[in-house]
């Protein structure tokens, strides 16, 4: 018979995030490639974890077409070289595409169904732009008044943040863009995301090959001074900005997940258990509060407080978003427990593809913190929700600073 088990977040890699767009790296590769080569870098650095032994692939994407449809967990694990035993399914739930990858696998990892499972996601936006032709909302949305017709601009929601909390100010939003790109660029050169980016081959308009070996949007010499002077493209006079969005962003992530007799039986090294986690929905035309209850809800679940979290990793679609859920915490835009090596606005926002970013960079803090027990990882999704990972730290000392 089946037991509960622990979950746990044995390991996860990306590849580097590319530009989207003709200009950007992965113009000439395809979406699934990207998820291939993950899931074989993965899958060559956990040698102690047979193949045949994962019992499922989540893969998430928010265009499900083209080369990012076709069932997208089952075709990457055949074009990764897994056993033909392994099956697979796709997920959507926009930007917490892979964050909801996670939490799946985790549910059926938890009572007991699966042993090892892989979680991710993909998004090619240069392929797949947000605002694709495939993308049919139903007229209702609107005519009934179900939802803002703004709800469906990103950049839009992140106005209304502005709208509603004054105090919440652009000089604020500026100030956060800016140290994402800055704390971005100290991480690299310190080497803090090389161990977890899988290189990818790329090919050139004009033949040639090359390699992708690092993220490619980044922008280090942001100041206050060029934020300051950027248009607002998404509402004139407004106070968002391209300095304090995340960029369109190609990239793919996955994971590892194994309950606790997997973890036993291969000899593995967790870097993470999983604590609690929960989804929540708001407004749609105000999608980027949606964090604020999921981590209550989730803060709830595991028994917890806000002041028991050590580290943050929150997705930055907009620098305002972030710090709406910092200011309702009581947190310090400038806390050195959040994003403490820059986050999406410096590295990019591979949609479906993000929440495992988040877990990669928790997972490599945890090394370095052994006095924190417990971190968070959180991100707004469209249409008004909001989703929250509770994480241990396995190397947990019980010292804190």
């Amino acid at each position: 018979m089946a037991e509960i088990s622990d979950v746990f977040f044995v390991d996860g890699v990306r590849t580097p995030f590319g530009r989207a767009g003709e200009k950007g790296q992965y113009w000439n590769t395809r979406s699934d490639d990207l998820a291939v080569k993950a899931t074989i870098g993965l899958m060559e650095r956990n040698p102690k974890v047979p193949g045949d032994r994962i019992d499922d692939y989540a893969l998430a994407a928010t265009s499900q077409t083209g080369d990012q449809g076709l069932t997208l967990g089952r075709s990457v694990a055949i074009l990764s070289g897994l056993p033909l035993t392994v099956p697979g399914f796709a997920i959507d739930r926009m930007c917490a595409g892979a964050m909801t990858s996670v939490t799946t696998m985790a549910g059926a990892i938890g009572i007991g169904m699966y042993d090892l499972a892989l979680a991710g996601g993909v998004e090619h936006m240069g392929r797949h732009p947000l605002d694709g032709s495939n993308v049919d909302p139903n007229p209702r949305f609107v005519s009934e008044k179900l939802v803002s017709p703004d709800a469906l601009n990103m950049g839009l929601t992140a106005e209304r943040i502005h709208d509603r909390f004054p105090e919440l100010t652009k000089e604020r939003a500026d100030r956060f863009g800016m140290l994402s790109q800055h704390k971005a660029q100290a991480a690299y050169e310190a080497g803090k995301f090389q161990p977890d980016l899988v290189s990818v081959a790329i090919k050139g308009d004009d033949g040639a090959w090359g390699l992708a070996t690092e993220d490619e949007g980044r922008r280090p010499e942001t100041t206050m001074g060029g934020l300051a002077g950027l248009k607002t493209p998404f509402r004139p006079h407004g106070r968002v900005t391209a300095g304090t969005s995340s960029p369109l962003t190609d990239g793919a992530t996955v994971s590892l997940l194994a309950g606790s007799a997997a973890v036993k039986e291969f000899g593995l090294a967790p870097k993470m258990k999983l604590v609690s986690f929960a989804f929540a929905g708001v407004q749609p035309e105000i999608m980027g509060i949606g964090p604020i209850p999921s981590t209550e809800k989730a803060l709830r679940k595991a028994g917890l407080t806000i002041d028991d979290i050590g580290l943050f990793e929150l997705n930055e679609a907009f620098a305002i978003q972030v710090i709406s859920l910092l200011d309702h915490f009581g947190i310090a835009d400038d806390d050195p427990r959040v994003n403490q090596w820059g986050g999406a606005i410096a590295l990019g926002h591979p949609l479906a593809a993000s929440g495992v970013r988040l877990m990669i960079q928790l997972a490599a803090q945890f090394a370095e913190r052994p006095d924190v027990r417990y971190g968070l990882t959180a991100m707004c999704v469209g249409l008004g929700q909001g989703g929250s990972v509770i994480w241990e730290n396995p190397h947990y000392n019980g010292k804190r600073k």
